[in-house]
């Protein structure tokens, strides 16, 4: 990912969080007939000294999972952070042009198949676990016959993606002054946009923190 210095993120806890508050990624990998792109919940795995490994799962009738049969093709996981459309209207400084601001980040890896049924169910209780029970409903997992889970299981393909390297970008104006930051930040403020608000957080955390500060990203501690 092209990322000039101004805005690139090398500490390992600020990516770790934001990939766990941006989970819901989309997997890139390249077959025979061209790209194919899917978008999945991502559980994200720490690995001691090493960049974190990616749990998913999908469809086994989406073909994508093919590409990864033998555990050597490689594929990019990007997680999209806040991004908001940035006006000239909004600097003090109008002798410009407009812009965007963004935060995402890019996991390169080989994926691997996980098609043992005990490991693909041990995968939904994961998922399930980190994003269903939070929620406090009557439903449980735990609850569900195996005559619903069996079959389900028959149709799904998990994927265990350890990642080789992390690119991270968070493009806050960090080329602008702080008086054209801070017009920027009160006109995303004052959008109806819940975006805009987000990108609003990320860059009152960067005036505050004097840095791509993890408490910008509205992180969730996941």
């Amino acid at each position: 990912m092209y990322t000039p210095a101004a805005y690139l993120e090398e500490r390992p806890e600020v990516i770790r969080r934001a990939m766990r508050a941006w989970s819901f990624a989309t997997l890139v990998s390249t077959g025979t007939d061209g790209p194919v792109a899917t978008h999945l919940p991502m559980l994200v795995d720490e690995r001691p000294d090493a960049p974190p490994r990616l749990v998913t799962h999908m469809a086994r009738n989406n073909e994508q999972w093919r590409h990864f049969i033998g555990g050597e093709t490689p594929a990019l996981a990007i997680f999209q952070g806040p991004h908001a459309f940035i006006s000239p209207s909004w600097y003090e400084d109008r002798m410009t042009f407009p812009t965007w601001n963004y935060a995402a980040i890019h996991g390169i890896g080989r994926p691997r198949l996980v098609e043992a049924p005990e490991e693909i169910l041990a995968v939904l209780r994961r998922t399930v676990a980190l994003w269903d029970t939070p929620l406090g409903g009557p439903w449980s997992f735990a609850a569900m016959p195996d005559e619903l889970i069996l079959p389900r299981l028959e149709r799904i393909v998990a994927i265990d993606m350890p990642l080789d390297r992390v690119e991270a970008k968070f493009k806050l104006n960090q080329d602008k002054t702080a008086a054209d930051r801070a017009g920027v930040i009160a006109a995303l403020d004052a959008s109806d946009d819940p975006g805009a608000h987000a990108m609003a957080a990320m860059l009152r955390a960067f005036e505050s923190e004097g840095t791509n500060a993890p408490g910008g990203m509205t992180l969730s501690g996941r």
